[in-house]
């Protein structure tokens, strides 16, 4: 089976290396460079802490569950399962996201001011209580997106942008491009933001929302943390050059904001500054326009004849599942229940 990816995201390589591997001819297009878009600019936090319900739950610790069978398959030495500790709230907050994940099954260990400094010494003043997400990690998607393109084998075209969906008689047959067209048997867009305008060249349109996020990288710094951090501010993680990044947003996942904050940067400089009393500086920013859909649920599965999309956030945790379920529909095998909620149907409007 001939099949195309739109997008050369994290999405895109790993459906590249899932289908590859079950045979398919895979190739892959991207108007940049793979992970230039917001793979490339991702915090890059693997976990199930966050969700909208119980359904979106059981996904995202299955999706954990299928970063391990990836890693375990490539031999990868990322993601690492460094946990985390959540305090994003003190109060009522608190108690009520504790109750919730003990209800779900989901390990969340309640620690104190003591054991969190005696977990991370380099947190100035600890709280006076977080949650030990002991399951949860995180990777460089940029990096594992790379990975994923050259274990694929498949073909991959870098700075080709796919110009508008083909169909005929009501099937979609590929896409056009500045080197013509290019055929497939079947094609999938794994092209994030750029999803709604492809749609629009066969008359159909996906909802989604403007959620531009800002990540911040600091130069490297002679502490180490050991866990991902997850205040009432910001997320940090820390790389293994020993630079902190941190989203540039509160409730980074979860943020509902349709620009940046101005001053964002420096705000957030200074509040991992008073976090680890020790000033930090900048190295870098980036700005990563992320793929949510309009009722901020993945979108997954069959579009139309001979199409299927795959646009979701968060892409890190959910890529691996993603590509095993995505590959089991479009060649044949049983549909995985745990996707059923998030079929396009649901979003997908004519024009």
């Amino acid at each position: 089976m001939k099949i195309l990816i739109i997008g050369a995201g994290l999405l895109g390589a790993s459906l590249a290396y899932r289908l590859a591997r079950a045979g398919g001819e895979v190739t892959v297009i991207e108007a940049a460079r793979p992970a230039s878009a917001a793979s490339g600019r991702s915090f890059g936090w693997i976990n199930a802490s966050f969700y909208a319900d119980a359904a979106h739950h059981r996904l995202r610790a299955e999706a954990m569950r299928a970063h391990h069978r990836l890693q375990h398959e490539m031999a990868l030495p990322a993601p690492r399962w460094q946990g985390a500790l959540w305090w994003e709230d003190q109060g009522p907050g608190f108690d009520q996201m504790q109750a919730d994940l003990a209800a779900l099954g989901y390990p969340a260990d309640p620690v104190t001011a003591k054991k969190i400094a005696a977990l991370e010494p380099a947190i100035a003043h600890p709280p006076a209580r977080a949650l030990h997400f002991v399951t949860e990690g995180a990777t460089d998607a940029a990096a594992l997106t790379h990975a994923l393109l050259a274990a694929s084998g498949a073909r991959v075209l870098s700075g080709l942008a796919a110009k508008g969906l083909i169909q005929t008689s009501g099937r979609v047959s590929g896409v056009a491009s500045a080197i013509g067209p290019l055929s497939a048997d079947h094609t999938i867009l794994a092209a994030g933001v750029a999803t709604p305008q492809l749609l629009h060249s066969i008359g159909l349109d996906l909802p989604m929302l403007q959620r531009p996020g800002l990540i911040l990288r600091s130069d490297p710094v002679a502490f180490r943390i050991h866990h991902i951090l997850v205040t009432p501010e910001q997320e940090i993680r820390q790389t293994a050059d020993g630079s902190l990044i941190a989203p540039c947003a509160a409730h980074h996942q979860s943020d509902p904001s349709e620009s940046i904050a101005e001053g964002a940067a420096q705000t957030t400089l200074a509040n991992l500054s008073e976090l680890f009393g020790s000033k930090i500086s900048l190295a870098q920013t980036q700005i990563g326009y992320r793929p949510v859909p309009g009722d901020t649920l993945p979108v997954l599965g069959q579009a139309c004849d001979g199409l299927s999309l795959a646009v979701m956030h968060s892409g890190v945790t959910l890529a691996a599942f993603a590509a095993e379920a995505l590959a089991d529909q479009i060649l044949g095998q049983a549909a995985n229940a745990l996707w059923q909620p998030y079929a396009p149907a649901r979003l997908l409007r004519a024009l």
